[in-house]
C-alpha cells in the first residue's frame, strides 16, 4: 500500500486555519481528506459542513472527507486511521493535521520519522504556516511559538493582508524572509488557495531542490568583509540593513526599550556556501556533534552538498536532532559544484557553525 501523504497546518490563534481547512474540505476536488484536529481548537470546524454530529470522534462529511479529533496522542490517532483505511472502514487519500495556535510543529513532524509504525504508513509532505498580517508583528514580538512556526514552514500563507497597509505587509514579508528564506509566502483571502499550493509540496522530500529566496541571497552580496575567492557565508541580511521595517515610527536613532529591530528575532536563518568540497567523514562528525548540542534549537536545515569522492550531489536535511541524507542527481557537465546550506533555528551559534563547516572542507 502506498504511503499516505500528511500535511501539518499550523499558525497563530485567529490566523484563519479553520477557514482554510473548511475551504479545502468543502471544495469539490475529488480528494478524500482526513483532518485531525486538536480537541481544543479555537473554533470547531464541524457546525456547517459536517453531515452528522455524532459522539464518535471520527465524522464523515458530505463530500467524503473525514474529520477527527486527537484523543490521546497523535501517534495513536494516525495508527487508528491507517488501520481503518487498511480494513476498508474508512476511505481517504491524505491527512491534514491542524495544530493548536500555540503548538510547536517540531514534535508533530518528528512523529513521522521517529515512530516506525507511523513512518511505514505515512509520508510527511510539508508544514504550512498561516500568519495573520494584522496581528503578526505583535505575535512575533511576544511569542516564541509564533516565531518557531514561521521557522518550520515549507509554505507560508499570510491571511488578513487586506487589513494592513502595503508598507506593513512589505515589512512583514521582509521580516518573515529573514526567519525563513526557504518557504514561499503569499497572501490568501478567506482561505481561498488552490490545492496545488497546499498539497504535494514535498517539503521533506530529500530530492526536492533547495529553494532559498533569491532576494535573500542577493541582499547578502554586499561588501561583507569576506574574501569572495574563499568560501562565502551570507550575512543574515538584517545584520546591516536599513530596510524601513527596522525603524519604527517612534525611532529617532536611539535604541530605547521599545525598540524592535526585527533582526532581534531569535528565530533566524543563515546560508552557508562553499566551492571547495567537503571531507565526508569530517562533515558527518561535525554535523553529528552540532545536532547533539543544538538540536532542540535547530528548526529546519537543508543543504545540497559537494562531497569529495562522489560525482553526485548529496542532499541532507533535518528537523531538530533528526538528520537524514541521500544521494541526489549527478552534477551536470559544466555545473559549478557548490555546497549550499540553509540553517533555520533559535539563536544558533553562527560562528561555531561556520568555523566547523569551514574546517570540514577538503
Amino acid at each position: 500500500m502506498s504511503l499516505i501523504p500528511a500535511t501539518i497546518l499550523t499558525g497563530f490563534l485567529g490566523s484563519g486555519k479553520t477557514t482554510l481547512l473548511k475551504r479545502v474540505l468543502s471544495e469539490a476536488h475529488g480528494q478524500k481528506i482526513a483532518v485531525i484536529e486538536n480537541e481544543f481548537g479555537e473554533e470547531n470546524i464541524d457546525n456547517e459542513i459536517l453531515v452528522s454530529d455524532t459522539t464518535e470522534n471520527i465524522i464523515q462529511m458530505s463530500n467524503g472527507c473525514i474529520c477527527c479529533t486527537i484523543r490521546d496522542d497523535l501517534r495513536a490517532t494516525l495508527h487508528d486511521l491507517a488501520e481503518k483505511k487498511r480494513k476498508g472502514e474508512l476511505d481517504f487519500d491524505r491527512v491534514v493535521i491542524e495544530t493548536t495556535g500555540l503548538a510547536d510543529p517540531g514534535p508533530v513532524a518528528q512523529t513521522f520519522f521517529m515512530d516506525d509504525e507511523v513512518a511505514e504508513q505515512y509520508l510527511l509532505d510539508s508544514i504550512l504556516t498561516l500568519v495573520d498580517a494584522k496581528h503578526a508583528a505583535q505575535q512575533l514580538n511576544d511569542r516564541q511559538e509564533a516565531r518557531r512556526q514561521v521557522g518550520f514552514a515549507d509554505q507560508i500563507f499570510i491571511s488578513k493582508a487586506d487589513l494592513v497597509s502595503t508598507e506593513d505587509l512589505d515589512a512583514l514579508t521582509h521580516r518573515l524572509k529573514h526567519m525563513n528564506p526557504r518557504a514561499p509566502m503569499r497572501p490568501v483571502h478567506f482561505g481561498e488557495v488552490s490545492l496545488k499550493e497546499v498539497f504535494d509540496l514535498r517539503g521533506f522530500n530529500l530530492n526536492a531542490k533547495l529553494d532559498i529566496d533569491p532576494d535573500f541571497l542577493k541582499a547578502d552580496d554586499h561588501g561583507d568583509g569576506h574574501d569572495h575567492g574563499h568560501e562565502h557565508h551570507d550575512h543574515a541580511p538584517g545584520e546591516h540593513c536599513d530596510h524601513p521595517s527596522h525603524k519604527p515610527a517612534h525611532d529617532h536613532g536611539h535604541d530605547g526599550p521599545g525598540h524592535h529591530h526585527h533582526h532581534d528575532d531569535d528565530v533566524k536563518s543563515f546560508v552557508y556556501r562553499a566551492t571547495r568540497p567537503f571531507n565526508p567523514a569530517k562533515l558527518e562528525d561535525f554535523l553529528g556533534a552540532i545536532v547533539q548540542v543544538y538540536g532542540p534549537r535547530m528548526l529546519r536545515y537543508k543543504g545540497v552538498l559537494h562531497l569529495e569522492g562522489t560525482d553526485r550531489k548529496v542532499i541532507f536535511q533535518g528537523v531538530h536532532q533528526l538528520m537524514g541524507s541521500d544521494l541526489g542527481p549527478p552534477w551536470a557537465d559544466g555545473e559549478e559544484r557548490t555546497s549550499k546550506m540553509v540553517f533555520i533555528g533559535i539563536d544558533l551559534p553562527r560562528d561555531i557553525l561556520v568555523q566547523g563547516l569551514d574546517q570540514s572542507l577538503v
